[in-house]
């Protein structure tokens, strides 16, 4: 494998990548910095206030935003979501949140909840390396935005070594919008996949 050839990527979000371009990171909430660094300084440890605020849909869940009806929404079954195409947009080829329809943390979901988010976890995940630019489906759970239990799908692009492991975030806060037609491709294709396991596919937000 020491001699294995390789070639850039090409698919239609490669060519349109800046690739060779060193990103804008001033988007990134606190830093100026580039995500692929070799070392940087963390700020000052801040005074830790308790209580802490509640979550998003914590205090009252008739507040929760992964509750009500969203035209990010680019499929569903009975029991689970995925929502996509957020306003800002995405230079990633994919990134998409998965919750439950029921309001349900982690703690106390039901186990038809529990038993299937392995399975609904490895559609999205096939779902996404659908997409030509896609090599991985990278998954992330924060737990500090909404009290609704939800998980994040990031789509690793093909060949981007660099975007490897828990850096792959940020690297998609620096990344610039793709053009709208390339993200409705990219959602439809991945609300497609999704669709023909069952399910309900939604028309792209936009």
């Amino acid at each position: 494998m020491s001699d294995l050839e390789q070639h850039p990527a090409d698919t239609a979000w490669h060519r349109w990548a800046p690739i060779g371009q060193t990103l804008d990171a001033t988007g990134v909430p606190d830093s100026g910095q580039a995500p692929s660094i070799a070392a940087f300084a963390l700020r000052p440890l801040a005074e830790m206030l308790v209580p802490e605020k509640p979550r998003g849909g914590e205090a009252d869940p008739a507040e929760c935003h992964h509750c009500k009806p969203s035209r990010y929404t680019i499929w569903q079954d009975d029991l689970w979501r995925v929502s996509a195409g957020f306003d800002g947009g995405t230079g990633l080829p994919f990134v998409g949140a998965i919750s439950p329809r029921q309001h349900v943390r982690l703690e106390d979901a039901p186990l038809d909840v529990l038993t299937t988010l392995g399975p609904v976890l490895q559609r999205v995940s096939e779902a996404t390396k659908a997409i030509p630019s896609v090599a991985r489906c990278h998954f992330s759970r924060w737990n500090d935005g909404s009290a609704h239990l939800h998980l994040w799908a990031y789509a690793r692009p093909l060949g981007m070594m660099q975007g490897r492991g828990a850096i792959l975030p940020y690297w998609e806060q620096c990344f610039p919008a793709m053009p709208d037609e390339l993200l409705q491709e990219h959602l439809r294709i991945v609300a497609d996949a999704l669709a023909a396991g069952g399910g309900e596919a939604f028309p792209a937000a936009g």
